[in-house]
This record gives C-alpha cells, sequence and structure tokens, in this order.
C-alpha cells in the first residue's frame, strides 16, 4: 500500500469510527445516561464545548478561538503529512500523524455541524433537524462517551499532597478522536527513535576546510 493511499484509509477509518459512535449515541441516549458493560467500562453520553477529554476554553469567544486553532491545526498537518511522504519518511511516522490529522477532524466536525443538525439532548432523545438545531455554525459541543473508570477511592495518606484525597483513574470521558489524537502522539513520541534513525543528519565541515576558506588567497 502506498504511504498516500495508508494516509487517507487511516483517516476515513477513523472518521467513520468516530462520527458513526457518535451519531449513534447522539440519536440512542439521552444526555448522562450510560450503559454499563462493565465495572471499569461504561458508555456515558456527555457533551463538552472544549478541547479533549472535556477540558474546556470558557465563553463563546473561547469556543470560536478553540474551533479556529483546530481549523488552522488540520491544514498544517495536511501540509506536514504531504511533505513526509515527499520526502519519504518512515511509514508508521505518517501513519500516527494520519491518527491525529483524523481526531482533529473529527471533533471539528462536531463543534462546526453537531449544532445545526441536532435538537439538544436534554430530557428527550436529539433528532436530526434542518431548521432548529441547539446552536449556530462552530459552536456545537462535542460528543463524548467512553469511560473508563478502573479504580476509584482515596489514596493512602503517606502520598506527599494528595494523600487521604479520593481520586478516580481514569476519569475523563472521551471519543474515538480523542483517543486517536492521543494514539497518535504516543506512538510518535516511543517510535521516534525508528521513524527517524535512517535520516540524514547535517555534516560538520572539517577544521581544515574551515582554515583554508579564511586564508588569503594570493
Amino acid at each position: 500500500m502506498k504511504k498516500t493511499h495508508l494516509a487517507i484509509f487511516i483517516v476515513l477509518l477513523v472518521l467513520l469510527l468516530d462520527q458513526g459512535s457518535k451519531i449513534w449515541v447522539k440519536t440512542h441516549m439521552l444526555l448522562g445516561q450510560e450503559h454499563i458493560i462493565a465495572s471499569w467500562f461504561r458508555i456515558h453520553f456527555t457533551e463538552n464545548p472544549g478541547m479533549a477529554f472535556g477540558m474546556v476554553l470558557p465563553g463563546i469567544y473561547g469556543k470560536l478561538m478553540l474551533s479556529t486553532f483546530r481549523v488552522f491545526a488540520v491544514g498544517l498537518l495536511i501540509y506536514y503529512i504531504y511533505r513526509s511522504i515527499r520526502e519519504k519518511l518512515h511509514w508508521g511516522f505518517i501513519a500516527a500523524l494520519s491518527m491525529i490529522l483524523a481526531g482533529a477532524i473529527g471533533n471539528i466536525l462536531d463543534g462546526a455541524f453537531y449544532g445545526l443538525v441536532f435538537t439538544d439532548s436534554f430530557y428527550h432523545i436529539a433528532e436530526f433537524t434542518s431548521t432548529n438545531g441547539y446552536t449556530g455554525f462552530m459552536k456545537g459541543h462535542v460528543v463524548d462517551m467512553f469511560w473508563f473508570p478502573i479504580w476509584e477511592g482515596f489514596l493512602p495518606t503517606w502520598i506527599p499532597l494528595f494523600g487521604g484525597k479520593y481520586f478516580m483513574f481514569f476519569e475523563p470521558v472521551f471519543n474515538v478522536a480523542d483517543a486517536a489524537i492521543t494514539g497518535g502522539v504516543l506512538v510518535i513520541l516511543s517510535f521516534s527513535w525508528l521513524f527517524f534513525k535512517d535520516q540524514p543528519l547535517a555534516q560538520p565541515v572539517p577544521p581544515a576546510e574551515i582554515t583554508d576558506s579564511n586564508e588569503p588567497k594570493s
């Protein structure tokens, strides 16, 4: 498979999984409703107006600034992936960048269009609409659903700063797009030694050549 085809395949696959899961949750669950798959894994429908894993920039200007940044970041990622393919970088690096790109696009779609095409999810199941969405363009909320409360309890008192306090791992609720972004970043951080091991380094100029070039010519 060509690297261009690999990048396109990964982006389309992540977007299909991301948007498919979000639309299903949005059209089948009430906001705050959850399905318990196991004690450590739940499908919990929540929405957030901000960044990945429920982080938020306050106010409408914060939302618009985040949306603008996402669009700018997507443009940079597309260019960087194109350049990486042209420079024949490692396929794993291109795959990781494609995961990040797909995740960014997935969350942009929520913010840009969900407020226009869905009714709200308060006390009733959301429906598709063409005239009465719950908010305007680029002001929609990101749909999250995966929750892994693997452990919760009070930390031992001997732990500095946090001892004796209630703690849950893993508390944030996230979606496929968030997982793709995080996974892509972790792959790059973990395997950068492999991705760039064959890249040529700048060759230093020998001291003799520097000396010769500084000598006056006769």
